[in-house]
């Protein structure tokens, strides 16, 4: 006979654990189904994000980040050292650690949430019936009266560079080099792209990234995106825009390079090209993971790319069985997933709870950060929307100033008419953490002005969002600048 549950959750991402987690506190009899396991063959909770993204590539660049300063910016502080050595294998351990830790806390909450954790992998096979195949190939059913999928995504692929994991590597390979590759080749200029093109570019390694589209960060504000060009260019990132991977070609034996043949725009002409690189990583995005996920008999919907179609409340086609993450439209990022998870467990108990959707934070931890929120310059200009812009730049704040970290800009956007934030982009320093004081204003509506009177602690970083806001309005005290489309 079957084990019964109220809910079964496949996937302790983000977006999973969050639910499951939220409905063992609900009172509803949860099990989590997840089939990753560490290097010492036990299962890894929390997905891609705290095994092989979010967290271990913040690891990652943290480390870098105190790498390059002990080397360039220590002495502006007066502080005189030796010069600094990176030790790759340590970096890597400490990075291991820090994901061990997490992982266990995940399935420690679990423990006192009374959710029960169940190995292997999950698949759909009826409404309310979930067939789950341990790892020594042996399968059971377990039936539930809600079914929550949670699967998460996987990196993207292309035909023209084959991941081999040894000298062509996804994002997951790309965090557990052995040493600094001294040519290192990065197909896509994204955020996976961008920050470990800059984490390995910080302890040495000469990057340059492969990017087909013809601009820069397309769905950054344009400012902001050029700002970022330019600032990781400075900072060694040799990025090549309208360039396109044709082939590539890896030796023989294990620290053999890649030959990569690519074509780019030279006026209006398509010129071919040839690069050689230690080692080359794809970071051309993600792609939902439903592989074997679902029994197409059951009758889940799927887009023509592969997502869980699914309603605003995260309902699929069929009773009873909900998707939430990166199985399910919108961007790919853990936070949002988080959201959606907590909202539907919370639904499951009869509460009305919603994600906002038109306030998802983007953010890209390069340093400076890159963060932005609702709506762009371009966006509104489009829909012929009267706004307002402040733009208030980092230079002039004393606190950026006095920590040497003065690159960047806030710029917040404000309907012309009614005074509404509309959206705020930053390119600076702790931009993430800058930009979640706007995002809390939006959520509560505030207007340019309501953060314009609201009092900042001086001197703090955060001045930058008070004065872009009072520069939207026209009333900056220190330098920030006003622009208006009517």
């Amino acid at each position: 006979m079957s084990k019964q549950y109220d809910v079964v959750v496949i996937g302790s991402g983000p977006a999973g654990y969050h639910a499951a987690i939220r409905c063992g506190q609900l009172g509803f009899r949860t099990a989590c189904i997840e089939k990753w396991l560490n290097q010492n063959g036990k299962t890894a909770y929390g997905g891609t994000c705290l095994n092989v993204g979010c967290i271990p590539s913040k690891a990652l660049l943290d480390t870098s980040q105190k790498y390059i300063e002990a080397q360039h910016e220590f002495s502006t502080h007066g502080i005189k050292v030796s010069k600094p050595v990176i030790d790759v294998p340590a970096m890597i351990g400490r990075k291991d650690k820090v994901v061990k830790q997490l992982t266990q806390g995940v399935a420690g909450l679990f423990r006192a949430n009374k959710v029960d954790d169940i190995s292997g992998s999950g698949r759909l096979i009826a409404a309310g019936l979930v067939q789950v195949t341990a790892h020594d190939g042996s399968q059971y059913e377990i039936e539930a009266k809600q079914i929550i999928l949670a699967a998460g995504s996987v990196p993207a692929s292309i035909p023209t560079a084959a991941v081999d994991q040894q000298t062509i590597v996804d994002s997951t390979g790309a965090l557990d080099f052995t040493e600094v590759p001294k040519n290192l080749g990065v197909i896509g200029a994204g955020v996976i792209g961008l920050e470990l093109g800059s984490v390995w570019a910080r302890l040495g390694a000469k990057v340059t990234v492969l990017e087909a589209l013809e601009d820069f960060l397309p769905v950054a504000d344009r400012q902001i995106a050029a700002e970022a060009q330019k600032i990781l260019g400075k900072q060694g990132l040799d990025i090549r825009l309208g360039t396109l991977v044709t082939n590539t070609a890896t030796g023989k034996g294990k620290n053999s390079d890649v030959s990569v043949e690519f074509t780019s725009r030279n006026g209006d002409k398509q010129e071919k090209n040839q690069a050689t690189f230690d080692k080359l990583i794809v970071a051309i995005g993600r792609k939902p993971y439903t592989e074997d996920l679902l029994d197409p008999a059951v009758g889940v919907e799927l887009d023509e790319r592969g997502f869980i179609q699914v309603n605003e409340q995260c309902m699929t086609s069929v009773a009873n069985v909900y998707a939430c993450g990166d199985v399910v439209r919108g961007p790919m990022l853990a936070h949002k997933g988080m959201e959606e998870g907590i909202m539907v467990a919370e639904r499951l108990a009869g509460k009305k709870s919603q994600v906002n959707y038109d306030l998802v934070p983007s953010v890209i931890y390069t340093h400076p950060e890159i963060a932005w929120v609702g709506k762009n310059e371009e966006e509104l200009t489009t829909a012929g929307v009267d706004f307002n812009i402040g733009v208030f730049p980092f230079v002039a704040s004393g606190r950026a100033l006095a920590a040497n970290d003065s690159s960047g800009m806030v710029k917040l956007i404000a309907d012309a008419k009614t005074d509404r934030v509309l959206g705020c982009h930053i390119i600076g320093p702790s931009a993430a953490d800058l930009l979640q004081q706007v995002v809390i204003a939006m959520e509560f509506s505030a207007s340019a002005e309501d953060l314009g009177l609201t009092m900042f602690s001086h001197p703090t970083l955060s001045e930058a969002v008070h004065e872009a806001a009072l520069a939207a309005n026209g009333h900056a005290i220190h330098i920030g600048n006003r622009k208006r489309r009517a």
